[in-house]
């Protein structure tokens, strides 16, 4: 197969992806054409919102890596019954859909949740509000610490056994071992986790549509929503989605320029011998922080068990309301997943193709364009297409097209991330083979790159799709009654206070999440033992 047919599928699915995003952003152009960006810092709110967005997610940064960094540490010195089963909790709140996760936090911190309930039998009050900045900072220190730790974790146990042998037999104090070889380790993934962290935090929309609590607590994201939902102020809408865009660039620049990649070690990774000198406080010290995790993450995912089996439970699952909005669910999520991780396929074959040539500087460039909606958010892009299209035809007779395409270019970055590095490495030892046998096209892919990287390519397409059906911000701005996913129901039901049915709603979303990455577990195990038994033969 000639370099040309290999790379023309990824430069078309490129140059798709970047006529969508230009078409989006040029009709926010031609709706704010003299671009007056200096009018946001002149109005009093809009120069609020800013603020306030830098400063949640500031915060939100600062609390969860101040809270990941002990219990990762404690989690790499630590064996107990239940650790796997915490660490999977930990990967599953990454694509947990944000409003089952905020209907947890309420039912535990909420004004009627279940510390209020016990307060109120001594006859005291909840000495805090989960609405506004402390219930944002809440929801991101439960979806963000769990991420982070896992990072960082990862980061510890790239350390070489030889580093923690010679440290036992220097006979190193805990704080000197950690100063002196676990934290230049740490120090090194930091910049890119507090990058990652502060992002997701700044583009944070669901958590502040449903915790914000009024104009106090208002973000960029949320104010465009306002402006164009609620407002129809069109211009004030496109002008903040540009801004949104702008600074979302200029940070997504400052984590890529102090980002550095992860050294690996040449030594081997072992952690079945004791790896520090002991002691009764070091395991106190490991149990609070661990303790920690668990209070956090366990307690809000149990609740959501508890209160989604109600009274309202049959009634919830036997009304059209419900179904109607689960078939627009899977519909979006099962169109959307296959897009991102076919566009990403091709992608990656053309990005590859170049890199086997040598053409990295290409290469990169292209999965730039396939992860540019890091900065352009969901929201913004769906600002765009809806100011395109409002005069061209009936946006909302169009509106799961377009929900599904947004969705698609929001999971095509993980396709990308997942994927790179496998694809890239089975032609590094294969390409030259499947070239001598003839194989190319759908049987190499069949033959040769299903059977390698079945798992990751079912990762990715298990992410894709979990993240598309717990997502909120694309629907926001195009759902109605006629048209409504299952997490917009779920939020259609918090706002009418409709506690018991939306509990119902929770619980279906948690189970869907779960049970596809107990899926996705049970196929990567599967796997691993069919490549032992191999090795053994």
């Amino acid at each position: 197969m000639s370099i040309k047919s290999k790379t023309f599928p990824g430069l078309v699915a490129a140059g798709l992806i970047l006529a969508f995003v230009i078409a989006a952003i040029s009709a926010l152009l031609l709706q704010s054409p003299d671009l007056n960006l200096a009018f946001i810092w002149q109005d009093p709110y809009y120069r609020h919102v800013t603020a306030f967005s830098f400063y949640q997610s500031f915060l939100s940064t600062i609390l969860s890596i101040g809270l990941a960094i002990p219990i990762a540490h404690s989690l790499s010195r630590r064996a107990f019954f239940g650790k796997k089963l915490l660490l999977d909790l930990f990967a599953t709140t990454l694509v947990l859909p944000v409003l089952v996760g905020v209907f947890g936090l309420l039912s535990i911190y909420g004004n009627s949740g279940i510390i209020a309930q016990l307060l109120a039998m001594v006859d005291q009050k909840l000495p805090f509000s989960i609405y506004g900045l402390n219930g944002i900072l809440l929801a991101h220190l439960f979806f963000n610490v769990p991420f982070a730790t896992r990072l960082l974790l990862q980061s510890l146990q790239s350390i070489p056994v030889e580093h923690h042998k010679l440290s036992i037999h220097l006979g190193i104090s805990h704080w000197n071992k950690f100063k002196l070889v676990e934290w230049p380790c740490l120090r090194q993934q930091l910049p890119h986790v507090c990058g990652l962290v502060f992002m997701l935090c700044f583009t944070s929309f669901a958590t502040v549509m449903a915790l914000g609590g009024g104009p106090k607590s208002t973000t960029i994201e949320l104010a465009i929503y306002q402006a164009i939902k609620f407002d129809f102020d069109l211009q004030s809408g496109a002008l903040l989605a540009l801004w949104q865009m702008l600074l979302c660039g200029c940070i997504a620049i400052i984590i890529q320029r102090f980002s550095r990649p992860i050294p690996v070690g040449s030594g081997a990774v072992n952690y079945r011998f004791p790896l520090f000198n002991d002691s009764k406080f070091n395991r106190c010290w490991d149990a609070g922080w661990i303790a920690i995790a668990l209070i956090l993450v366990i307690p809000p995912l149990i609740s959501i068990i508890i209160n989604g089996i109600n009274s309202k439970f049959i009634d919830v699952l036997t009304g059209a309301f419900f179904w109607d909005a689960l078939k627009n669910s899977l519909i979006v999520a099962i169109f959307a997943a296959s897009i991102a991780l076919i566009a990403g396929l091709f992608i990656l074959i053309t990005s590859r193709s170049w890199r086997l040539l040598g053409l990295n500087f290409r290469a990169d460039k292209l999965e730039l364009i396939a992860t540019i909606i890091l900065v352009t958010p969901g929201l913004v892009i769906s600002t765009g297409l809806f100011l395109l299209l409002r005069n061209i035809t009936d946006i909302f007779s169009m509106a799961i097209v377009i929900v599904i395409a947004v969705n698609a270019l929001m999971a095509l970055p993980y396709v990308i991330k997942t994927l790179a590095q496998p694809m890239l490495h089975i032609a590094q030892q294969y390409d030259q083979l499947c070239a001598s046998l003839g194989m190319v096209g759908f049987s190499r892919f069949y033959q040769v790159e299903w059977r390698a990287i079945r798992q990751p390519i079912v990762h990715a397409f298990s992410i894709s799709f979990v993240l598309s059906m717990g997502d909120l911000s694309a629907i926001a701005l195009f759902g109605s009654q006629d048209f409504r996913t299952l997490p917009l129901y779920l939020f259609q039901l918090l706002g009418s206070y409709q506690m018991e049915s939306a509990a119902v709603v929770s619980l279906f979303l948690l189970v869907i999440s779960v049970v596809i990455f107990m899926l996705v577990a049970k196929i990567t195990i599967n796997k691993q033992l069919i490549n032992k038994g191999g090795r053994q033969k």
